[in-house]
């Protein structure tokens, strides 16, 4: 992303607390209930056990549940499902240019201790990763065995949020990795803990209209950033986002092949059935199909990346 903070909003002075309320735009019509969050994501990946094992051993997820072609992946302590992995022998590699779909899925830790210590993690078992500062939060970002992207980040307190207007400052910023190691203190890593969440998802788009006529308009996320170079930011409940939308694959980019390792589906968790038919409709009313499957409502962006929309499981946690 390498867009630093006074690129996009200017040097200086004029930037105001993000209270809540202060800043966003709403969607004309249907609005996300604010409990709305990001739950799980489905990849599909090459082979089961080499991807299982990065998953435990350098993001510190547990297996909640696993068959010969797919295991469910969750936080220690915890029976909330976070990644799916679907195995499809001899899928290729993600490219990192070129395809739609996923950039990254982003893990969000408890607090900054908790990130401090992935950090120190990661150092001490040579895994290399990129870090930035968005202002909003903090994270590190990495590539699976199938070269599928990974964020995994810590949100500052809210109160220290600024924006410009109606628009929620976020930026890529170096970050203070001495700081935030000091941060951690002297208690190891021991994995993904209790309280750990799928805090977003950010998706390469065809284009930013379009997708913000399917995520805001139809959907009926907020609107929080959309000055960042080639990128919207989406939310509900005033978060700073849920939903990432970029055209940086390139103006040629299609869709990942059948053969690719890829994002199968991702889900956006409504508090109750009631916000989920309202979703439906105003899918609907747009133009998008909107499928029952059970309780839950599965619909596609216009790049065919499907989302289902389902009520949490009122037992995990």
């Amino acid at each position: 992303m390498g867009v630093a903070s006074n690129d996009i909003f200017g040097a200086g002075g004029g930037d105001e607390p993000a209270t809540p309320g202060s800043f966003g735009q709403g969607p004309p019509g249907f609005r996300l209930p604010a409990e709305t969050h990001v739950g799980a994501v489905r990849l599909e990946i090459a082979d089961l056990a080499r991807s299982v094992d990065y998953y435990d051993e350098i993001l510190g997820l547990r297996v909640l549940d696993r068959d010969a072609h797919q295991a469910v992946l969750a936080a220690h302590g915890s029976v909330r499902p976070l990644v799916v992995l679907a195995e499809r022998p001899g899928a290729a590699p993600s490219p990192r240019r070129g395809v739609l779909g996923l950039y990254h899925f982003a893990i969000l830790l408890p607090d900054r201790a908790s990130l401090g210590r992935f950090a120190r993690h990661l150092a001490e078992t040579g895994v290399r990763a990129g870090s930035a500062d968005h202002l909003v939060s903090e994270a590190f970002y990495l590539q699976d065995p199938d070269n599928l992207g990974i964020e995994v980040y810590a949100d500052r307190p809210r109160d220290t949020w600024r924006r410009m207007g109606r628009q929620l400052m976020m930026a890529t910023d170096p970050i203070d990795l001495a700081a935030l190691v000091d941060a951690a203190g002297s208690t190891p890593w021991n994995g993904m803990p209790l309280g750990t969440a799928m805090g977003h998802l950010h998706l390469h788009v065809g284009a930013i209209d379009a997708s913000a006529a399917f995520y805001a308009d139809a959907l009926g996320f907020d609107r929080t950033v959309w000055s960042y170079p080639g990128a919207l930011f989406l939310s509900a409940g005033g978060y700073h986002h849920h939903l990432g939308a970029n055209t940086w694959a390139g103006v040629n980019a299609r869709a990942a092949a059948d053969g690719q390792a890829r994002l199968a589906e991702w889900t956006l968790e409504l508090p109750d059935a009631e916000s989920i038919a309202a979703a439906a409709a105003s899918l609907g009313a747009a133009g998008h199909a909107a499928e029952r499957e059970d309780a839950d409502v599965v619909t596609r962006d216009p790049w065919g990346t499907r989302v289902r929309l389902r009520a949490p499981d009122p037992i995990a946690r």
